[in-house]
């Protein structure tokens, strides 16, 4: 199969108010997200672009350990698999593919790509996008298997006007995938500012997939969740846009599911990035139709003047033991397995041991699993062996010599080594970016047009007025709220939004952050920040430390802190009855 290459990407047409709209897919949220999402993408209707986001903290760290077994790796072999019966279907419908699968190798995914192209008989020209590997730049001290910078959209807008049918990135942020493709069709200027604040929007809620059409979604049982849709995005040469989806495709697109994303893993009104700082506090949604939401009013700023450029480090070892405890004295049984494991550790005691008891049992259980509860024992320690044998040994020693029932969940290991991530901020105009274009030309990127970050404090809307008083009833919070949380490093986002006008006032004015640390006492002594976005209906909190060193160290038993927005909306308050 043979086509002509695709003309270059290019304002031409496209910048006039009246153009017809760029339309934006994406098929992937995370490395090992649905494997069908590339072919149901470009079957289920008209594209434009089709994207992929396949990186995450923990994916670089993976990737590296890959890397270091063999440096021609270093990339997700899922989107090559995905390509081999995709590729030409996309060639054929003038779709341009554009992925971060590149990981750290993104020059070696681009020929794996054009190799795959060769063999199929396809016509296609591949360009990527590098620069964003420091690793060898500087020393970053000890254990650091990756150092990469998140780039912005820059390199990928070159590459489609270059002439490109597939784009491959290494770390860039989420957002760029689809920044570059619009500022290449629309022809924006680097400080076109709100326009490409509505497409760093449109590609943040695009970004986590089925996450934007009902997938983990508060209200899952309004609507079909048992196969969402990948979304799409309808971008305007203004950088407004529609969120929408395939037709005949599962989940929903509502203002609900739109609010869910593009709360999660954000925190206040500003949200920078390389390409722009976009202001969260402006965007304004509204449904379109059935599964149709126009994002709009979005405004932007300059982008600061640092890149963040993330690091992952092997932190040391853990080991992990979960005791079970049926029936009766649960607390006792607790202490006395507790005090054996202590005293078998007091010899050569790990550097970290964390115990959390679980209280899952139930009195008079009709089942042994509802009798249960769990007592987890987590070690870590830089020195494999002082949470390998002396752990797992003295678990298993204790068999039958401790409380009555005694089992675990599963059989006491070794230990397993775990990962650290870290943030640092480097002056955007030391950081390369690079576009390689199809026929092997370089073409450097140049940093946004840049500012300090802003010292002055967001002028935040105004509350509403509190609801009158009147009778209350005790109901869970997710009665009358939606949430969903995430994690940023080592830090948790838990955003709240209200359905009503009603529901806000109260929402508004009753979850303080005081009233935050009552309903989840585990973020008690931990520094906790709320940012209203009164045009959302919501409030963000941003929880400091709640994830220790980031979700590769597995800190908590939810160690991205998915769960903890499920949690805050099955606690019990007093909610006045008119919104119940």
């Amino acid at each position: 199969m043979t086509r002509p290459p695709a003309a270059p990407f290019g304002p031409g047409p496209h910048a006039a108010a009246d153009a017809a709209p760029l339309r934006i897919g994406n098929a992937s949220g995370f490395y090992g997200d649905r494997f069908d999402a590339v072919r149901e993408m470009l079957t289920g209707g008209p594209l434009d672009v089709l994207t992929g986001d396949y990186l995450a903290e923990l994916t670089m760290l993976i990737l590296g350990r890959d890397r270091a077994k063999d440096p021609g790796r270093g990339y997700a072999t899922t989107f090559l698999r995905q390509l081999e019966d995709t590729l030409g279907l996309a060639m054929e419908r003038g779709v341009r593919l554009v992925t971060n699968a590149g990981g750290l190798n993104p020059a070696g995914l681009a020929d794996a790509v054009r190799d795959l192209a060769g063999r199929l008989g396809i016509g296609c020209r591949v360009a990527h996008v590098e620069g964003d590997d420091l690793l060898g730049a500087r020393d970053w001290g000890p254990g650091v298997v990756t150092a990469n910078a998140y780039l912005g959209g820059g390199g990928i807008a070159e590459c489609l006007r270059g002439g490109a049918d597939v784009v491959v990135t290494g770390r860039v942020t989420d957002a760029a995938l689809v920044t570059g493709p619009a500022t290449a069709y629309f022809g924006w200027a680097a400080d076109d500012w709100d326009a490409l604040a509505g497409a760093v929007v449109a590609g943040h809620i695009l970004e986590c997939g089925t996450q934007a059409t009902g997938g983990n979604y508060a209200f899952f049982t309004e609507h079909d969740s048992r196969r969402p849709g990948f979304p799409l995005a309808e971008i305007r040469p203004d950088g407004s846009s529609v969120i929408t989806k395939h037709p005949h495709t599962g989940g929903a697109v509502t203002v609900g599911t739109v609010t869910a994303q593009l709360l999660y893993e954000t925190a206040g009104a500003r949200y920078p990035g390389p390409d722009v700082t976009a202001r969260l506090d402006s965007v304004r949604l509204t449904q379109d139709g059935p599964d149709r939401v126009r994002v709009h009013g979005v405004r932007g700023e300059a982008p600061p003047r640092t890149l963040k450029t993330g690091l992952t480090r092997l932190g040391g070892h853990r080991n992990e033991v979960t005791f079970v405890l049926t029936g009766l004295d649960i607390e006792a049984k607790a202490a006395l397995v507790r005090d054996q494991m202590e005293g078998a550790m007091s010899k050569r005691r790990p550097a970290e041991v964390r115990w959390t008891l679980s209280r899952t049992d139930h009195p008079d259980a009709t089942a042994q699993e509802e009798a249960s509860a769990l007592l987890r024992l987590v070690v870590r320690d830089r020195d494999q062996a002082a949470v390998g044998r002396v752990i797992s040994g003295a678990a298993v020693e204790l068999a039958l010599a401790s409380y009555p029932g005694f089992h675990v969940t599963a059989p006491p290991g070794k230990g397993s080594p775990y990962g650290v991530f870290e943030a640092v901020y480097l002056p955007a105009d030391t950081v390369p970016h690079t576009a390689v274009l199809p026929d092997g030309s370089r073409r450097a990127i140049p940093p946004a047009p840049a500012a300090a970050v802003p010292e002055e404090p967001v002028d935040e809307l105004p509350l509403p007025p509190p609801l009158p008083p009147g009778p209350t009833r005790r109901a869970p919070l997710g009665a009358v709220a939606g949430a969903r949380s995430g994690d940023k490093g080592g830090s948790a986002n838990i955003g709240v939004w209200a359905r009503s006008a009603d529901a806000w006032r109260w929402l508004a004015h009753t979850l303080t952050v005081d009233r935050l640390r009552e309903l989840l006492p585990e973020t008690a002594p931990l520094t906790v920040t709320r940012h209203p976005l009164p045009r959302l209906r919501a409030l963000n909190f941003v929880v400091e430390g709640l994830l220790g060193e980031g979700v590769a160290a597995q800190a908590r038993f939810d160690p991205q802190a998915k769960a903890v927005g499920e949690w805050l909306r099955s606690r019990h308050l007093d909610i006045p009855e008119v919104l119940l």
